[in-house]
């Protein structure tokens, strides 16, 4: 009898009266083992095995203790199978190894690479075979498939037994197709459409592209990231009750495709009521901190701004020298009135200092440009609130799949350690686009781009751009924090070389210049630069003498200084549904801004949603005067279709006219324009998954004036232009196109019209 049997036998099959009767026969069974003997190991050493075993030879053993040594040989965890015999004093152990991987190997594979699939798995060839990691692996093949939307995809692992103990592990795999999500409902809703909401989530229809959109597929995980997407839209808007009480995912009859329900309450949308500062601080003024907030009584409620508004006070608090002040919004519901009281009420805090900043994962980015993020130093009071909006930061830098941040106590018990946990992801891609308008035709982009640039935070950039009768080199570098936080350094150089552009001579145009930029508030910033230019035109053909002339002037050097103000909420500011950019800019001639050329440039624009968000408006003033003295073509104004819609480039504006037969009509440009575009943006009723939505606007215009005329120049003195059209918008998996319908309501004689236009552009 095996000595595993006997043992059996002696501890589970005698019944339990015998036991408690007779323990003696239990513990009288002893084994006399003289030698030990090991059979079928191949890798592992003998001395390793018996090491397990730990038992002495020549000694004798009760049954328990040979027991333990076979679960240790057992529990190893490199034996397939171990067996115990004893006879006649010798202990012979008999094992047989799991094998070793010889070769992995993919089959049925087509839509993912066997690279991407090798990352996934936990088993690797040389070492041992795990049915438990082989059975993981399996799984995380399938997910890597379900991420796609092809839930229905089947793995089978298979192997092939080889010599020596070895085995192929064959992964076989049934790729199936894609469940795509064939329609997306909203129940619940009434305050804004389906449509409107769809528009919102990341998880998409879908439509005719559903070839090239992986949008359209089943993802949970993204379905989890939309419920919290529509709750800030909603609290965003007033609507503080707002929840999504279920998100239900149907098969259709096909199982092909997902009906996609989310089951949402909207709740009330409720207005701010009373708002006030309070606190028990003496050195605290409560009307200095009063008149910084941004919460308004009428206005929409928004636990957005009033967070902003706690992060301001705070900051206020700092410069004024005080430390350790915890701001506490309290938020109170009037359901009667549908307002919300606020009352930021300022205290004091737990004085805990910030010990030290530990960042762990980041291999090519170096660690100032994370700790920068946290506008804090070691030693500096602690503050949970910029701790979560430096994670915030961290995450929108781009350069991490995954940022965790903890924190925990230090070595005092008044101070706190800050833990940052990071995974990279690429930061470079190279690409190539393409793009196509009537007005310049095909064209061609190739850009090399870093955001991450040696792992210092900055931003590289090498572009070439054609296009019809063009070419244009450009190299840009952004050092986002130069000196202090929000103080950036930047340098851009373009080379253009035009060949008969919309025009009859060739221009070569250089421009290098650096240039700083620093904020001055939430929303606007200032910029300051200085430039060196050259500009040539050559090769006329054809042309009149006022171009000829400034042909003959040859290549033509200039520094100049530029100083930009710029104020913009229209992505990101308190109100979701209104927006503003004011932009001004002055450059003046000469490294220090003492020469006597000057431009300026401005312009406004105003965006408001309104119909329950489902039509943009969208109003822009646009204007400049050139004073250069003696300005050539290359500097002066023109209005092409990013400014005025309707004309050709340099359709419109002073001319010279000469000759009778052969006209010659050369675009002259102007030192003066104003532009006025008034612009509605709405949906067209089709299906959403065509992703076409319409268009109408209405531009007026003006470009006029001159350093130098001749009795062949016409419209100098300037003439109002109008335009009427509407727009088409496709959103298609190349790009989006727009197409331009217009009609001309006011115009010259020989103005240029250009009645329709469309313009793509797209990037691989």
């Amino acid at each position: 009898m095996k000595l595993r049997e006997k043992l059996f036998y002696i501890i589970f099959a005698l019944p339990a009266c015998l036991f408690l009767s007779f323990p003696s026969i239990l513990l009288a069974q002893t084994f006399a083992i003289s030698e030990i003997e090991i059979v079928g190991n191949q890798r592992i050493e003998t001395d390793t095995i018996k090491s397990f075993i730990s038992l002495p030879e020549g000694q004798n053993f009760e049954a328990n203790e040979i027991n333990a040594a076979y679960q240790r040989v057992l529990k190893s965890g490199l034996f397939e199978s171990v067996e115990f015999e004893e006879n006649d004093g010798l202990l012979r152990v008999i094992v047989v190894e799991y094998p070793t991987i010889n070769r992995i190997y993919f089959e049925g594979n087509v839509r993912v690479e066997d690279a991407a699939l090798e990352k996934v798995l936990k088993s690797k060839e040389k070492y041992v075979l795990d049915a438990q990691t082989v059975e993981q692996d399996r799984k995380n093949i399938a997910e890597t498939y379900a991420v796609m939307g092809r839930l229905a995809a089947r793995v089978n692992p298979k192997v092939i037994r080889k010599p020596e103990n070895r085995v192929d592990l064959i992964f076989e795999i049934f790729e199936g197709g894609v469940i795509e999500i064939e329609k997306i409902g909203i129940v619940g809703n009434r305050a804004f459409s389906d449509r409107r909401l769809r528009r919102v989530l990341s998880t998409k229809q879908a439509g005719l592209f559903r070839t090239f959109v992986r949008s359209d597929t089943f993802v949970e995980e993204r379905i989890e990231f939309d419920k919290k997407v529509l709750t800030d839209f909603y609290t965003s808007r007033g609507f503080v009750d707002f929840r999504v009480n279920s998100v239900n995912a149907e098969l259709t009859e096909e199982r092909d495709g997902y009906f996609l329900v989310f089951n949402i309450t909207e709740g009330q949308q409720f207005a701010v009521g009373d708002v006030a500062v309070e606190t028990s601080l003496k050195e605290l003024n409560v009307d200095e901190y009063s008149e910084i907030l941004k919460v308004k009584k009428g206005s929409t409620y928004s636990a957005k701004i009033v967070e902003l508004d706690v992060e301001r006070i705070e900051r206020l608090a700092l410069r004024n020298g005080v430390d350790f002040i915890r701001v506490k919004p309290e938020v109170t519901k009037d359901s009667s009135s549908l307002s919300v009281n606020v009352n930021y009420v300022m205290d004091r805090g737990p004085r805990v200092i910030l010990e030290r900043i530990n960042i762990a994962g980041n291999t090519a980015t170096l660690d100032k440009v994370i700790r920068r993020q946290f506008r804090a130093a070691e030693g500096d009071p602690f503050s949970a609130r910029r701790i979560r909006q430096a994670t915030d930061r961290i995450r929108s830098l781009g350069f991490f799949e995954t940022v965790d941040v903890s924190a925990r106590q230090g070595k005092a018990k008044d101070s706190v350690i800050v833990d940052v946990s990071v995974k990279e992801k690429p930061t470079g891609s190279v690409s190539l686009g393409g793009s196509y308008s009537t007005s310049s035709g095909f064209g061609l982009l190739l850009e090399y781009a870093e955001r991450n640039f040696l792992g210092r935070g900055q931003d590289f950039r090498l572009k070439y751009n054609s296009g019809v009768g063009s070419r244009t080199y450009s190299l840009g570098f952004i050092e986002p924090e130069f000196l202090s936080p929000g103080l950036s350094l930047g340098f851009s150089s373009k080379f253009t070389e035009t060949e008969k552009e919309n025009s009859n001579y060739d221009t070569t145009i250089l421009d290098v210049s650096p240039q700083v930029s620093f904020p001055i508030s939430d929303y606007s910033n200032i910029s300051v630069s200085i430039g060196y230019n050259e500009t040539e035109l050559r090769d006329p053909v054809n042309v009149g003498n006022i171009i000829q002339n400034e042909v003959n002037m040859g290549q033509e050097e200039r520094a100049y200084s530029k100083v930009a103000y710029t104020y913009n909420t229209l992505r990101d500011g308190l109100d979701p549904n209104f927006g503003m950019l004011f932009r001004v800019s002055q450059e003046v001639s000469g490294f220090t801004g003492d020469g006597e050329s000057s431009k300026t440039s401005a312009l406004a624009r105003l965006q408001r949603k309104i119909l329950n968000e489902e039509v943009l408006l969208k109003g822009t003033l646009e204007g400049g005067v050139l004073n250069y003295g003696d300005s050539r073509v290359t500097d002066r104004f023109f209005l092409g279709s990013a400014l005025m819609r309707g004309f050709e480039p340099g359709g419109i504006g002073p001319r010279e006219i000469v000759g009778e037969g052969e006209v010659i009509n050369d675009a002259l440009g102007g030192n003066t324009f104003a532009v006025l575009r008034l612009e509605a943006e709405f949906s067209l009723g089709l299906p959403e998954e065509y992703g076409v939505d319409g268009g109408i606007f209405f531009d007026v215009g003006n470009l006029w004036s001159l350093d130098k005329i001749n009795e062949n120049v016409i419209y100098e003195d300037g003439s109002w232009r109008s335009v009427l059209g509407a727009s088409l918008f496709w959103k298609t998996p190349i790009g989006p196109l727009r197409f331009n319908f217009s009609r001309p309501l006011q115009k010259e004689t020989f103005d240029r019209e250009q009645n329709f236009d469309l313009t793509i552009r797209t990037q691989f």
